[in-house]
This record gives structure tokens, sequence and C-alpha cells, in this order.
């Protein structure tokens, strides 16, 4: 495996451009090639058998443009298909963005830890399957948020109707005595900020993004697979959209030139 090959991200939109900024922020010679799943967006509406398949497709596109690794930047994915796709692809390094969160919470051992994420990830179950196996002690809360996503997808992050939306789901009883709170939607450090305003800054917020490049730095490290050479970075999209498109401009502070695959699927 050449280490100056790409290391490869996709998610169903814009959320996973959290994780490659994080990546980036710590890893700056690494070279990546993102693909979003702009058609079927969002996933977390989607079902299991979907999901699956989505991402096992994405996977075989990384892996023919040669990625070194595949980091499956969305917790819903992560839930239903990183197993699927560690089968598919044994010689790949294959990187989910909830064991990296998972291990954090066991170290801060909080007494009540929050989840707020899509409907399928929360339906999975998988944060307090995975925190209960090694932490029983922990109490784990889960609240569904599905329209966050919908709505920073469309570039409403940190203004008034992200705020109505984000405090009517914070509300809720489900969330009521958590000391740490888990965002488990690569699309929600978006709306981090409004989220700690919330609670006035008194509680822990996990922010997977920069757990996962953490998570990816060691790796590499110990494969001895950091690359040395930036070639560039490359975007793909199943279905342009202008809000992607500025939403990545935005994360990557330059113009983004973005490549529409829609043969993938």
């Amino acid at each position: 495996m050449n280490k100056n090959n790409p290391i490869g991200i996709f998610d169903s939109g814009i959320g996973g451009l959290t994780v490659a900024k994080a990546i980036l922020s710590v890893l700056p010679k690494e070279n990546l090639i993102y693909f979003g799943d702009t058609k079927h967006l969002p996933y977390g509406e989607k079902s299991a058998r979907s999901i699956e398949c989505f991402s096992t497709k994405i996977a075989f596109f990384l892996k023919q443009k040669k990625c070194k690794m595949i980091v499956i930047a969305c917790n819903t994915a992560s839930s239903l298909a990183h197993e699927s796709i560690k089968k598919l692809f044994p010689t790949i390094e294959i990187i989910n963005v909830i064991d990296p969160v998972v291990n954090l919470i066991y170290k801060n051992k909080p007494s009540c830890v929050g989840i707020i994420g899509t409907k399928g990830t929360i339906n999975s179950k998988i944060y307090p399957k995975k925190i209960h196996e090694i932490a029983p002690k922990i109490k784990v809360k889960s609240l569904a948020t599905p329209l966050l996503a919908s709505i920073i997808e469309e570039g409403f992050f940190n203004d008034k109707i992200s705020r109505v939306v984000l405090n009517k789901y914070l509300n809720k009883s489900e969330l009521k005595n958590i000391d740490q709170l888990i965002l488990a939607c690569t699309h929600y450090p978006l709306i981090q900020k409004l989220i700690g305003k919330f609670y006035n800054n008194k509680i822990d917020i996990i922010d997977s993004s920069s757990q996962v490049a953490s998570h990816i730095k060691n790796v590499l490290e110990k494969k001895d697979l950091l690359s040395n050479k930036i070639t560039g970075h490359r975007f793909f999209v199943s279905d342009y959209t202008k809000s992607f498109e500025e939403s990545a401009k935005f994360f990557f502070g330059e113009d983004i030139y973005l490549e529409e695959v829609s043969s993938i699927h």
C-alpha cells in the first residue's frame, strides 16, 4: 500500500466534511477523496438494507480510487454498514465514527450520557450497546432529532431556524440530567455552539470528528502509512447541489470543484 494514497471519506451529505476538516487539522499532508451521497440524503430516514447497499457501493468506488483507508463519516452508516464493508474489503483499514467516541466515554466515565442523532442511528441502539459492553454502569439516554441534519444540509446552522428546532429537541424529558452529550451525527458539530449555549456550557459535548481524526492518526502511524506528499483533494457527489458546494467552500476556505458520479447507484 502506497502511503501517499488518499484517505477515502463518505457521508450522505456535508456532515462528513466536519470529519474531513478535523483529519486535515491533525494530518495536513494527507490527501482526501470525499464522497457525499447527496442523491440519497438523509440516511437517517432510509431502511437499514438501503443504507448498507449505498455504503458498500461507495466503499467499492473509493477502493477503485486506491484509497489506503475508508472513513465512514456517518453515524447511521457506521452503525448499519461498518461490519459489511470490513468483510468486503479486508485489506483496507475501515474506520467508523462510533468506536472512538465510545472509547472516550469509557475514559471519561460520566454518570449519565445523552445521545442525539438520526432515527437510523438512535433506533439501531448501537451507542448504548457499545457503551454498556465496556461500561455497564453508565446511564445512557437517547433522542432522535431527525430534522437537524436536513436543516444543516440546507445551510441553516447557527441561526434562528436551527436554534428554535434544536431547543425544542433538547428540552425534551429524554435528555434530562445528563452530564455529557454525544453528537451522534457528523452534521451536528456545525451547531455545537448553539448546543453549548442551551446548556450554558455546563456539560461536556462530545464531537465525534475530533475523536475520529485522532484515532486515524494513531492507526496510520502504527501502520507506517502517513503521507509525505500532498497531491490534492477530490470531492465527489452522487447528485450536484449548490448548497453542498457552498458548504464545502465554507469548510475549506477555497473554491471546491465537485465531480458528480451518478452511475455509482
